[in-house]
């Protein structure tokens, strides 16, 4: 093989590395939060399920969905609480 051929070669594979890169680290993002948002729906309607009982009730949007995901449980009693004091 030439010189030239395998340089071409490397550039090439250097090329595919970069676009997975590119590709991979975005899809990587969206998928955590996806993930993310999918716990906080489930931990608002546990909560709902167990607050319903006290006249709480968390409404799901993408406000309380994304404190609810990002921020887990200290987020979800975040939201209970401001509910409650809205109450």
């Amino acid at each position: 093989m030439e010189w030239t051929t395998i340089l071409l070669a490397l550039v090439g594979l250097l090329g595919l590395y970069l676009v997975g890169i590119f590709i991979v680290k975005p899809l990587k993002l969206i998928f955590k939060l996806v993930v993310y948002l999918v716990v906080g729906a489930f931990l608002i309607l546990f909560v709902n399920l167990i607050s319903s009982q006290f006249g709480i009730h968390i409404p799901l949007n993408p406000f309380t969905l994304i404190t609810a995901g990002v921020l887990q449980v200290p987020g979800v009693i975040l939201l209970v609480l401001m509910e409650y004091m809205l109450i």
